[in-house]
């Protein structure tokens, strides 16, 4: 199993939520991008990657508790223990939904520096 089997066999809800994750984390990149490359104009931008920084993690965390919780939900209905190799694609899932969400708010964290200084030497220029 790699982590694009995840992603391709992932529910739908958590495959809607992986995927805006990934979407969010590069249009992160490519604001910081269009920022740095606008020249000495001052464009805006900057709440969205305020917003990623914190709800990314947040978004993320709480597609892997709903994950766990449906594994749980699935295993008292079920009755019986199952086997691990049978529990681990859906931990798997709830685990890259965590490591998504964390990617998303580093990213925005990181292009929130890079626009902030850029923002903080264009004030001290004029």
């Amino acid at each position: 199993m790699t982590t694009l089997d995840v992603l391709l066999n992932a529910d739908p809800t958590m495959k809607l939520i992986m995927l805006s994750l990934i979407v969010a984390s590069l249009a992160a990149i490519a604001l910081t991008l269009r920022k740095i490359m606008s020249g000495p104009r001052l464009t805006g931008g900057s709440t969205y990657l305020q917003a990623l920084r914190l709800g990314g993690p947040l978004i993320g965390l709480l597609g892997a508790a709903y994950n766990v919780l449906m594994i749980n939900i699935a295993i008292a209905n079920i009755g019986q223990q199952p086997s691990y190799p049978v529990l681990a694609p859906g931990i798997a899932e709830a685990i890259f939904l965590f490591l998504l969400g964390l990617v998303a708010g580093v990213v925005a964290v990181v292009c929130n520096w890079i626009v902030e200084a850029r923002i903080d030497r264009a004030v001290l220029q004029s």
